[in-house]
C-alpha cells in the first residue's frame, strides 16, 4: 500500500472563491467544480483498445476479491458483486482520477463486520448510504486537501493492521468451520481454532493454503498472470471433479435486485451515525491513497481530490440500493489496471460491465466456488499487503516512527479501525511537538559582528561582554518549547543588559508570547535591562493582544535592528557608571553591520 497521499490538482475551479456571489450561486460553483467535464470524459476515447483489455485484466482480477470481500463483511457474496458492478461503474465517471478502480476492499471490510454482527444487513447498507452523503459533503466544502495531513507511518500501521485484521477473519472458512459469534478477529479466529480441533477435517485446510501458494509463488514468477482467478478455478474444479466435502458459496442471484429503500430505517440512523462517518472517513484517506498511487505509476495522469470525494460519495450513495456494501477505491486493482496499460477511466468503466457480465450470466457457475479458495485469496491479498521494505524503511528512520507503526498496527487488532487512526494521529501529534520543542535553540551570540569594524578594539569587547549579553532564539517559540526556553534564559549569568533577538522566531503562539513575558519580567526583577530586537511584522498579534511589550514599547526598548540595540544598551551604561576615561559613546552603531540578518 502507498503510504504517502500526494497534492492533487484541480482542472475547473471556479475563481474567486466565491467573493461577492450569493449563496446559490456559490453552491452551483461548487457542484459544477466536481462534476466531470466534457474534456474529461472525452478522454475515454482515446485508446479504447488499451482500455478494453485493460478493465478485462482488472475484471478478473476483481472477481474473487469481490466475492471473498462481500462474505467477510458478512453481507454475502452477491453484496460483493453489486459493490463492485455498481460502485465501480459510478466512481469511474464521477471520480477525480482516470485509471482509479473502485470497489469493495480489505480495509472496508474490517469496519462492516462488526456493523453487521450488531445491526444486521440493513444497517450495514443504511452506513454505506449515511457514508456516501458524508463523502459528497467534503467534496462540495473541498475537504481533499486535507487528507494529506494523515502521517506516513499511521497509514502504514493500520495497512499491516488490516492485513493482520483481514487475515484472521479468514480462519473459520480456510478451516471449514461455522463462523463463531464475536466481534473481535483474534477471539473469533480462536474459536474457530478451538472448533476445528474438536472435528478437525482438512479438506478446506488443504484447498485454502495450495489457493494462497498458488497465488504469493505465482506473483514473484509471472507477475502479469491473474494467478487469484486461476487458483480459483482449479481448486472450484478439483473441487466438483473429486466430489471434495467443502462448502461453497450456495445460490446467487441471477442479476441486480431492482433499487430500493427498504432496508433504511430512519430510527436508527442517530445510531449509526458514528460508524457511518468512520466508514467515510475510511473511504476517503484510502480512495486518496489509491489515487496517488495511480498518479506516482502513471507519467502525466494527476487526480482531483475533491471530485474523487464526490464519484466516490456517488457510489456509496448507489450501492446500497442495489444490496451492496460502501466501496472505495481500491490500490491493488487500481495498480493493476494501470500495470495492463489503461489509459482512461474507461478501463474502470469495462470492468465493472464484465463483473455484469458474470453476475447475470455465470451466477450458477460462481456459486460452485469454495469458501475455502476464497479464504485462501484473501490470506494472500492479506500477505502482499505487507510492504516489508517500507516497514524496515520507516524503522530506521527513528523509535518515534517505529512506535506510532506498532501502536496504530495493535490498535487495529485489538480495537477497530477509528479508534487506531485517532490513536496514531494523537502519538503522532505528540512526537511532533517534542520535535518542535528541541527545535527551538536560545543561543548567546557576540556582539562584535553587530558592530561597525571601528568598533572592534579589545577594551571595547571587554567591556561590552562584561555588561551585554545577546541571546538569539532561533525556532518556533510555541508551547511545547516554552518552559524549556523560559528556564535557559533565567538560569543564565547576571548581566547588566539582555538583549533578546528576535528575527529568526519562526512561529510564536499564545503560550510561547506568556512565557517570553514572564522571562522578561524576571530578568527585570533581577535589575537587568531587557530589549528587544527583530520582531517580525506576523508576530506583534500575539505578543500585543497579551500585553507583552507594552512595558519594554513605554521605556523605548523595542528595537527594529541589534545594532540599534546595542547602541542603547552602551549609551545607558555610559549613563549609570561607565568606567573613567572610557567614553564608550564615542563609537556609536552606525554604520553597516557585518551580520546578514543584524535584528
Amino acid at each position: 500500500m502507498t503510504a504517502a497521499i500526494g497534492e492533487s490538482t484541480a482542472d475547473s475551479r471556479p475563481v474567486g472563491g466565491g467573493r461577492g456571489m450569493s449563496p446559490a450561486a456559490v453552491a452551483r460553483e461548487r457542484v459544477r467544480a466536481v462534476l466531470p467535464t466534457r474534456a474529461i470524459l472525452a478522454t475515454m476515447g482515446r485508446s479504447p483498445r488499451k482500455d478494453l483489455l485493460a478493465g478485462l485484466t482488472v475484471a478478473i482480477v476483481a472477481l474473487p476479491l469481490a466475492l471473498g470481500f462481500g462474505i467477510s463483511s458478512g453481507a454475502g457474496a452477491e453484496a460483493g458483486l453489486a459493490t463492485a458492478v455498481v460502485a465501480g461503474a459510478l466512481a469511474a465517471v464521477f471520480g477525480g482520477s482516470n485509471l482509479q478502480v473502485s470497489g469493495p476492499t480489505g480495509a472496508m471490510t474490517v469496519v462492516l463486520v462488526p456493523i453487521v454482527a450488531r445491526y444486521g444487513t440493513g444497517g450495514v447498507l443504511t452506513v454505506g448510504l449515511l457514508a456516501g452523503v458524508v463523502l459528497v459533503a467534503l467534496a462540495l466544502v473541498r475537504a481533499g486537501r486535507w487528507m494529506a495531513y494523515v502521517p506516513v507511518p499511521v497509514v502504514e500501521g493500520f495497512t499491516v493492521g488490516i492485513a493482520g485484521v483481514i487475515a484472521l477473519q479468514q480462519v473459520p472458512g480456510a478451516l471449514g468451520v461455522r463462523k463463531p459469534e464475536g466481534d473481535n478477529p483474534a477471539v473469533v479466529a480462536a474459536r474457530a481454532v478451538r472448533d476445528f480441533a474438536a472435528a478437525p477435517h482438512w479438506t478446506s485446510v488443504g484447498v485454502a493454503l495450495a489457493v494462497a501458494a498458488v497465488m504469493l509463488v505465482g506473483v514473484r514468477l509471472r507477475p502479469a498472470l491473474p494467478f487469484s482467478l486461476i487458483a480459483v478455478v482449479a481448486a472450484t474444479v478439483t473441487a466438483k471433479a473429486a466430489g471434495l466435502p467443502v462448502a461453497t458459496i450456495g445460490h446467487l442471484p441471477t442479476g441486480l435486485p431492482a433499487p430500493s429503500l427498504g432496508f433504511l430505517d430512519l430510527s436508527a440512523v442517530p445510531a449509526l451515525l458514528p460508524s457511518a462517518f468512520a466508514v467515510a472517513a475510511l473511504a476517503a484517506l484510502e480512495s486518496l491513497m489509491s489515487a496517488t498511487a495511480a498518479d506516482a505509476m502513471s507519467v502525466s495522469e494527476r487526480h482531483d481530490s475533491d471530485r474523487e470525494l464526490f464519484g466516490q460519495g456517488l457510489a456509496n450513495l448507489a450501492a446500497p440500493l442495489f444490496g451492496g456494501v460502501a466501496a472505495t477505491g481500491a490500490i491493488a486493482r487500481t495498480a493493476v489496471n494501470v500495470r495492463s496499460g489503461a489509459a482512461s477511466r474507461l478501463a474502470a468503466l469495462v470492468h465493472a460491465a464484465v463483473l455484469a457480465v458474470i453476475v447475470f450470466a455465470a451466477a450458477p457457475l460462481v456459486a460452485g466456488i469454495p469458501l475455502a479458495a476464497l479464504a485462501g485469496v484473501l490470506i494472500a491479498t492479506a500477505v502482499r499487503m505487507v510492504q516489508v521494505g517500507s516497514l524496515r524503511a520507516l524503522a530506521r528512520t527513528g523509535r518515534g516512527e517505529a512506535a506510532v507503526l506498532a501502536l496504530t498496527a495493535v490498535a487495529t487488532l485489538a480495537f477497530d479501525l477509528v479508534t487506531a487512526v485517532v490513536v496514531g494521529m494523537l502519538v503522532s501529534g505528540v512526537l511532533a511537538l517534542a520535535a518542535v520543542a528541541k527545535a527551538t535553540r536560545i543561543e548567546q551570540v557576540p556582539l562584535h559582528a553587530d558592530l561597525p569594524r571601528a568598533d572592534h578594539h579589545e577594551e571595547e569587547q571587554a567591556l561590552l561582554a562584561e555588561h551585554i549579553v545577546a541571546y538569539r532564539i532561533d525556532g518556533p517559540l510555541l508551547f511545547a518549547a516554552a518552559h524549556r526556553f523560559l528556564l535557559e534564559l533565567t538560569e543564565s549569568a547576571e548581566v547588566r543588559v539582555a538583549i533578546l533577538r528576535m528575527s529568526r522566531v519562526s512561529a510564536i503562539d499564545a503560550s510561547g508570547a506568556t512565557v517570553l513575558g514572564d522571562a522578561i519580567a524576571e530578568l527585570r526583577r533581577r535589575g537587568t535591562l531587557v530589549l528587544v530586537s527583530g520582531i517580525r511584522d506576523e508576530h506583534h498579534r500575539p505578543l500585543d493582544a497579551l500585553g507583552v511589550l507594552d512595558r519594554l514599547r513605554a521605556d523605548g526598548h523595542v528595537f527594529a535592528t541589534t545594532p540599534e540595540a546595542i547602541a542603547h544598551a552602551r549609551t545607558h551604561l555610559h549613563d549609570r557608571d561607565a568606567p573613567a576615561g572610557h567614553d564608550v559613546t564615542a563609537a556609536v552603531a552606525t554604520g553597516p553591520a557585518v551580520d546578514r540578518n543584524p535584528r
